[in-house]
């Protein structure tokens, strides 16, 4: 069989070629030229990153005969015996394999002679994690304290399995999953070499696909090389990955917000029918709305889309649906993708999914959300806090210096006239401490853990829905809640106030996403006093009935007082 797959020709052959992990090639470099290289490494990270390719790198460069090199020359002897396999000295051991204390003794035997071809001898102990504890007992003291010619280096995809006392005698490096732009640069450059046409869209489908890993990209490059007739077109990827094209996601993310139902399920039905991988389908559909949120937070991140492509259709998307209805959407997705993996029936779940998120479309659209071309509320919110700090800012002052009273008599006219204005201010807020009375005796922890729950989904709707009604509420948290009423504790007596603008509003908010409550606005510090009178009226009933005694012995205190008087229970 003379053809060979591309990630098997494509292997990294120098430092350059193993592809975004320059925080690791870079160091390994330096350490190798300035000849202060470790006896031992660690190398961890997910599967088809460079691990292993950097190890055989590794141990070209510091054999190679033109040494101390950056990077190994793949001319001399030594390179080229590496390569093939032909130099005894540097021993590549699967340890999936090789897993037993035997096989480690082994090493430790052999490790004490000296190379005979190059100047050092290097062991590649691949996947080391699946070795036996004994086996790790066995390898310690020879990590620790190997010959001068000797350097292994352990490669693994699970380094939480391998003991600390090996991980502390090795220098450790992690590999991090490639970018998909650097997956993409590298997958360019072999199809320019091979002479093989292959779109962008096709190679960033790949790209998205390998889940970071360089040698599962070439693998799916290969494959839709094959499938393909004369150029590699994003339809011959989705074809051999089983990915839903930006067409399909678009008319059914469209049918939702439409709450065309039965578009959505028949649009999931025909996929499936048609071979399309379920779970694949949900996969790319949660990149999709990863993609438009971050397109509708700003357009200029457009660099940032790994599964969408900016067309007037995604555009025209974008201005229909609300950050926080795409956010639930995504949520949605995310939990049906977890319930997938233990069901045999996964069809069922996706089914939900999208009915749920079409359902809660039309409820948010419901609550009062602001359509895309609805007036821009920042100067009116920017106007509102600004006017809510300058009033703090002034209470605040009052209460570290209140105005000196003048002497009976004295009061200025000045004074005189301004405090009926501040009687009759549309800022005075009457606090109804009956209500709140009354409600904290129905009160219940279940239900204020209720408000909790969605209070942060709340407020995030309130703030797409109505900017200066957020204003008002931010900053205030629930403090009680009964079945019907809810008691909201606010900072400052003026924040009640202006909250009452909004009340009806909120209320409607809250009601949709956990029950119908009245709300009750309270300032903090009113709050926290009448909490506390709560409490202590609370506990006063079983000490008065600690104090109080028994009528018969009182009225024998009484006739022959207490020196003669002896109480028997």
């Amino acid at each position: 069989m003379s053809y060979q797959a591309l990630y098997r020709v494509w292997r990294p052959r120098t430092f350059e070629d193993v592809v975004g992990q320059q925080h690791i090639t870079r160091t390994l470099q330096n350490a190798i030229t300035q000849d202060k290289f470790s006896h031992a490494y660690l190398f961890s990270g997910p599967r088809g990153t460079g691990k292993t390719s950097a190890a055989k790198i590794f141990a070209q460069t510091i054999n190679c005969e033109h040494a101390p090199v950056k990077e190994p020359c793949n001319e001399c002897a030594a390179c080229k015996g590496i390569q093939d396999g032909s130099i005894s000295d540097v021993i590549e051991i699967d340890a999936a394999s090789n897993t037993s204390v035997d096989d480690i003794r082994d090493i430790r035997d052999k490790v004490k002679y000296a190379p005979s071809s190059v100047p050092y001898k290097v062991y590649i102990i691949d996947e080391v994690h699946m070795i036996s504890v004994n086996a790790f007992n066995a390898l310690l003291k020879t990590l620790e304290e190997p010959p001068k010619h000797v350097v292994f280096i352990l490669a693994t995809t699970e380094p939480h399995k391998i003991p600390l006392t090996i991980i502390s005698r090795c220098q450790r490096f992690d590999f991090k999953p490639i970018s998909n732009l650097a997956i993409v640069e590298r997958m360019r450059k072999i199809m320019h070499a091979e002479n093989i046409s292959v779109t962008d869209e096709a190679l960033e489908s790949v790209a998205l696909a390998a889940e970071g890993g360089m040698r599962d990209a070439l693998s799916i490059l290969d494959q839709a090389i094959s499938y393909s007739e004369e150029q590699v077109e994003l339809e011959d990827v989705l074809a051999v990955t089983g990915g839903v094209s930006q067409e399909v996601l678009t008319n059914i993310v469209r049918a939702m917000i439409q709450q065309d139902v039965q578009t959505v399920l028949s649009g999931l039905d025909q996929m499936i029918q048609t071979g399309k991988d379920p779970g694949k389908f949900v996969q790319d559909l949660i990149y999709f709305m990863r993609d438009l949120l971050l397109y509708k937070t700003s357009s200029g991140l457009g660099e940032l889309l790994e599964r969408a492509v900016v067309n007037e259709a995604f555009e025209e998307l974008a201005k229909q649906v609300t950050n926080n209805w795409i956010q639930h959407s995504i949520i949605e997705l995310n939990q049906c993708q977890q319930e997938m993996k233990w069901s045999n029936s996964p069809k069922i779940f996706i089914e939900v999914a999208l009915l749920s998120i079409t359902d809660q479309f039309g409820k948010t659209q419901g609550a009062g959300q602001i359509p895309s071309d609805a007036v821009d509320q920042s100067d009116a919110v920017l106007k509102l806090q600004q006017k809510l700090q300058a009033m703090e800012r002034d209470i605040a002052k009052l209460k570290e210096a209140p105005p000196q009273h003048q002497e009976a008599g004295g009061s200025s006219p000045a004074a005189e006239r301004r405090r009926p204005a501040s009687r009759n201010s549309r800022n005075t807020y009457k606090i109804p401490f009956d209500r709140i009375r009354d409600t904290l005796g129905k009160a219940e922890k279940k239900e204020l853990k209720d408000v909790h729950a969605q209070w942060a989904n709340f407020l995030s709707q309130l703030k797409t829905a109505n900017a200066p009604a957020h204003a008002t509420i931010q900053d205030s948290k629930p403090a009680a809640a009964s079945a019907d009423t809810l008691i909201v504790a606010f900072k400052y007596e003026i924040h009640c106030s202006l909250f009452l603008d909004h009340r009806e509003m909120v209320e409607s908010i809250l009601g949709n996403l956990d029950k119908p409550r009245t709300i009750i606005p309270i300032p903090e510090k009113e709050w926290n006093d009448l909490r506390s009178e709560y409490i202590q009226k609370q506990e006063k009933p079983d000490e008065q009935k600690e104090q109080e005694g028994d009528p018969l012995v009182d009225e024998a205190r009484k006739l022959f007082g207490d020196d003669l008087l002896e109480i028997h229970e």
